[in-house]
């Protein structure tokens, strides 16, 4: 039961906030979601609030599709897809021996340099769409895979490929949502093989669950009143802070 999970209106409150940003992650605000398992992890053990949070990535994906429905780039899933699951298959296998902090502070500076080297860009630079390529996409496709895997942390690799395509921002958002659900629904197998689920998770998951959703729903209405000129360089920024984010995890914990 919930109460057994979080035992005292601090640890509820905790939850609560961390499921809230997950569903604002889950709308389109890109960025936000990642902080969810490290907010509940100040309360509950990491393992556990991944283990919690899986199944509420899995129900808001199914309204963040509702939400998107249809606001994708086919191209783009038909090129990262493929390397995505090779890389969740990676996670698993090695799940007994690559540390996390070292896959954060790797993810982390990656995050950084792509965000600095877009800002040192000229504006025309900027705005020239990049084109699709098979082998770079399913690289940051695997990567994407891997680390959402073994951190909740596949965002930064993917938005490296797909932010400068320069695609319509619904259809970026609308695009990001399809390739995690589907991520999520494959992590599923591993996350069970590796004992990841019990009652009291799916019991606290359960009752979790209509926080997130209605937070999919504030994200998505956020994102769909948000201008290219603003979505743009906002979401460039949250990458940044979340590689930031990343790269303090790492380190604190590897130092």
């Amino acid at each position: 039961m919930l109460g057994t999970t979080f035992s005292d209106p601090w640890a509820l409150a905790v939850a609560l906030v961390a499921v809230a940003l997950v569903g604002l992650a889950k709308g389109g605000l890109a960025g936000v979601g990642i902080l969810g398992v490290p907010i509940m992890a100040l309360v509950i053990s990491p393992v556990q609030a991944a283990g919690i949070l899986l199944p509420i990535l899995i129900v808001t994906d199914g309204f963040s599709l509702y939400a998107w429905w249809k606001s994708w780039d086919n191209q783009t899933l038909i090129y990262m897809l493929p390397g995505a699951i090779v890389g969740i298959g990676v996670g698993w296998a090695t799940a007994a021996f690559v540390s996390d902090d070292v896959v954060k502070l790797i993810v982390g500076v990656i995050s950084v340099l792509f965000v600095v080297r877009w800002a040192t860009q000229g504006k025309a630079k900027r705005a020239m769409a990049a084109p699709q390529q098979p082998v770079p996409a399913n690289f940051w496709g695997s990567l994407a895979g891997y680390t959402s895997f073994v951190a909740h942390a596949g965002g930064p690799p993917f938005s490296v490929y797909t932010m400068p395509l320069n695609l319509d921002p619904k259809i970026l958002t609308g695009t990001s949502v399809l390739f995690f659900a589907i991520v999520n629904l494959v992590k599923l197998i591993p996350y069970f093989a590796l004992g990841q689920f019990d009652t009291a998770n799916l019991s606290a998951s359960a009752l979790l669950v209509p926080v997130a959703v209605i937070f999919t729903f504030v994200g998505a209405w956020i994102i769909r009143n948000m201008r290219a000129e603003v979505f743009y360089p906002f979401t460039y920024a949250m990458i940044f802070l979340v590689g930031l984010k990343l790269i303090w995890d790492g380190a604190v914990h590897l130092i």
